[in-house]
């Protein structure tokens, strides 16, 4: 069965966030990770100053599944399972081990080995921690009371590797950074709340961070609203980030977190302040595409909502319950809204203040006292098509231009002048930036600077209606060029 438990999902910056949800709900001011690098030996431990556990707590933690995930809980519990220490830990060592002390009380220590268990074809829980263990759990032994909790035999880390591997010790290390952003990201508001609770890596202080940024000036904060079910009630904080020329370098570099600005958009699901998902849509009927990407949302549930709201073992997975969809929808919708209207407003200042003319892809011509309608023979993409192609494409659009539906065009527009689709209506925002890339692209090829293609793209048709589109597609372009 304990075999069983390392097939969880989690990844090593997961796992080590479980264990300190422990050490929040003991009431911890300050947790300390600690890597150890010794190659195939190397371990972590984590020690909290939380108020520890008696020897008979202990003893019933370490069984898996030690509570019913159906039964009343503090509302300031961060766990369901009863699993997370064992699931967590199992997720990437085969040997755990757990000192905890009670102020005033001996420390009581239990070790689960799977190859102990395996050799023995018992479920025997050991009661020493080792000699090599000893020596890694010292840092509890100097606190009047706590919790420390040592990975040893970590196979799904460092099977196999050598301590003298500088390549291997640089990849271990820079797990380490991944778990520091993941706890930064996931415990932020406990880090910046009036507790001020402290996590030290490798005895370096971990700061914050913030996915909304609610430091800056120029965040929008849009008003939060309350959703009532039969399990409890929901807290809904819409944010809208500055723009990129509101912020300094760094801090937009920091904003990005993760993932990066444009996958970090969306949702970010709390319970009890503790981060569950970060940036996601949960399954509404949105992409995450550039010009939404300063739109992220928080949300907090109860912890009594677990099972409406599905939160898997691992606490990184949540799925809304059917009853609050349309309310999540109409949020998000106004969320992306404004988050999209700073990119709009920007691209109409750089049109506004472009050198180009307006490029039009249809031209009216007079001829015999006759109207016609031709093709824009210099518009950038008709230009690159006919250079390449020459007379064939020539001849399509001549095609094209001689058979203009002229009569049925002005029947419709007579009896329904409200009902002509706009250029790219119903089209994704992707199909949109896909034609805006070919017609860059064309210019490019043409010798256009791209400075000056960018600013004629502004100032075209049909991409002048979209200026949240051109503007995010000139900072995507700033990015590449980096």
């Amino acid at each position: 069965m304990i075999e069983s438990l390392r097939a969880f999902g989690y990844d090593l910056p997961s796992a080590i966030a479980d264990l300190i949800d422990n050490s929040i709900f003991a009431g911890a001011s300050t947790v300390w990770v600690d890597f150890f690098w010794a190659g195939e030996f190397s371990t972590i431990c984590v020690t909290d100053n939380g108020t520890g556990m008696t020897e008979a707590t202990l003893v019933d933690a370490m069984r898996p599944g030690s509570r019913n995930p159906l039964e009343s809980r503090d509302p300031k519990d961060l766990g369901r399972y009863g699993l997370g220490l064992k699931t967590a830990s199992f997720s990437q060592c085969r040997r755990l081990t757990v000192r905890t002390k009670v102020r005033s009380c001996q420390p009581a220590t239990r070790c689960w080995d799977l190859a102990f268990v395996a050799f023995k074809k018992k479920w025997l829980l050991m009661r020493e921690a080792g000699d090599e263990a000893e020596r890694q759990l010292k840092r509890l032994s100097s606190l009047p009371q706590g919790t420390a909790v040592l990975w040893e035999n970590m196979d799904r880390i460092v099977r196999g590797q050598s301590a003298d591997n500088a390549a291997q010790k640089h990849l271990f290390h820079a797990r380490i950074n991944g778990v520091e952003r993941h706890l930064a990201m996931v415990f932020h508001r406990f880090m910046e709340g009036k507790r001020r609770l402290k996590i030290l890596v490798n005895d370096n202080a971990i700061d914050p961070w913030d996915p909304f940024l609610k430091n800056e000036r120029a965040t929008q904060q849009i008003a939060d609203e309350k959703i009532a079910q039969l399990h409890g009630r929901i807290n809904i904080v819409p944010f809208v980030l500055p723009h990129i020329s509101k912020l300094t370098a760094r801090k937009h570099t920091e904003a990005a977190g993760i993932k990066g600005w444009n996958h970090q958009q969306g949702f970010y699901v709390y319970r009890n302040e503790r981060l569950l998902v970060a940036g996601d849509w949960l399954g509404l009927p949105f992409t995450k595409e550039e010009h939404f990407k300063l739109a992220r949302i928080q949300l907090d549930i109860p912890n009594s909502m677990d099972q409406e709201w599905e939160i898997d073992v691992t606490k990184s997975k949540a799925r809304p319950p059917d009853g609050f969809r349309d309310d999540l929808k109409r949020i998000a919708e106004a969320t992306r809204a404004r988050a999209s209207e700073v990119y709009r407003h920007r691209g109409k200042v750089s049109a506004r203040h472009s050198s180009q003319d307006f490029v039009f892809v249809w031209q009216q011509k007079i001829r015999s006292g006759k109207y016609q309608y031709r093709i824009n023979r210099e518009h950038p993409l008709v230009k690159h098509a006919l250079a390449v192609h020459g007379t064939d494409v020539d001849r399509l659009l001549r095609l094209i231009e001689e058979t203009v539906p002229i009569p049925l065009l002005a029947i419709t527009s007579s009896e329904h002048p409200d009902q002509h689709a706009t250029p790219f209506e119903g089209s994704s925002s992707a199909e949109v930036l896909d034609t805006m890339k070919a017609v860059f692209g064309a210019m490019r090829k043409s010798s256009v600077p791209a400075v000056q293609a960018l600013e004629r793209i502004a100032v075209m048709e049909p991409f002048d209606r979209f200026p949240e589109l051109v503007e995010s597609f000139k900072e995507t372009l700033k990015k590449e060029a980096k």
